[in-house]
């Protein structure tokens, strides 16, 4: 398996607008003749994050086979290489989830005697939104490129959309020493907000689709929001004086996620200029925007 990071919210996109980014997590799932689980990680998160059931790959298949209708193998090895950020708003938790289930789709068809290496992505992006709460992260971790996600509460599936992306956007995010817990980047979240702010904050999440694809030019403008990052600057006080200062010199820069790494929506002629912002303690990265999300390839059927 392997499956992209990605970037949320994308400023008024909140909970709603994703985008892929190439920076990639992949893991080898194997039936073993031993029973148990063995989970090996390398890169990003060894040596912090479980090698036990509590994994977070390894609980999101258990869900899935729930969901599936299938029994878990007696045996089972999962070798993960990271190369996602963890903590740093570049969607790494729905990055596991969504390499655990597309890794259970998987076994379970080979088990089954399934021929190919397709599983079903639309089931995959409802349940990974599921389990991370919201589907912006998870769907372009599904599905790659920018995506526009809701889910509907009555039947708990998540519908998505691609748009278009301009030749002239180019990612770049700066990613930070320091983490941020989503939990707690949540949680200092308002319970309400004024009807002028949800209305500021809707148009500039319309002109950003279209931005997007179609009007790099409007990318500022459409960047701007009123729901999450002013509520967080406390948080990631310097992510936020790195986003007041690209913003100032006519730059898109937004909080990645819950952050703290900052995300810039740049022109393409713009790039250098913008990565020239970062300093000490950032890693300044310019990943691409992959056309695909999650792939998963059967090693052996045996």
């Amino acid at each position: 398996m392997r499956v992209p990071a990605s970037s949320a919210n994308l400023g008024p996109g909140f909970d709603s607008i994703g985008c892929a980014l190439g920076v990639w997590d992949t893991c080898r799932a194997r039936v073993t003749s031993t029973p148990g689980l063995s989970v090996a990680v390398a890169g990003e998160g060894a040596g912090s994050v479980p090698l036990d059931a509590t994994h977070l790959v390894h609980r999101a298949m258990v869900v899935a086979w729930g969901e599936l209708g299938v029994e878990p193998p007696a045996g089972l090895a999962l070798d993960c290489t990271n190369e996602v950020p963890h903590g740093r708003g570049m969607g790494s938790s729905a990055t596991a989830i969504v390499t655990g289930i597309v890794a259970a789709q998987a076994l379970a068809d080979v088990s089954a005697g399934a021929t190919g290496d397709a599983v079903d992505l639309t089931f995959a992006n409802s349940l990974a939104s599921r389990l991370e709460g919201h589907p912006d992260n998870a769907s372009a971790s599904v599905y790659g490129g920018f995506t526009l996600s809701w889910s509907d509460d009555e039947q708990a599936s998540t519908t998505t959309v691609h748009l278009p992306v301009h030749p002239d956007v180019v990612p770049v995010v700066f990613a930070p020493d320091v983490q941020l817990s989503t939990a707690k980047a949540r949680s200092v979240l308002p319970q309400q907000v004024r009807l002028a702010d949800a209305a500021a904050n809707s148009a500039r999440s319309a002109l950003l689709a279209h931005a997007i694809g179609f009007a790099p030019q409007h990318l500022l403008a459409a960047t701007k929001e009123w729901l999450h990052q002013e509520a967080r600057r406390p948080s990631y006080a310097a992510s936020m004086s790195l986003v007041d200062r690209l913003r100032s010199r006519g730059h898109a820069a937004v909080i990645s996620g819950a952050g703290p790494s900052v995300l810039v929506l740049a022109r393409r002629e713009h790039v250098e200029e913008v990565r020239a912002h970062g300093e000490a303690g950032w890693r300044v990265l310019t990943p691409g925007i992959p056309d695909h999300g999650a792939r998963v390839t059967v090693l052996s059927r045996a």
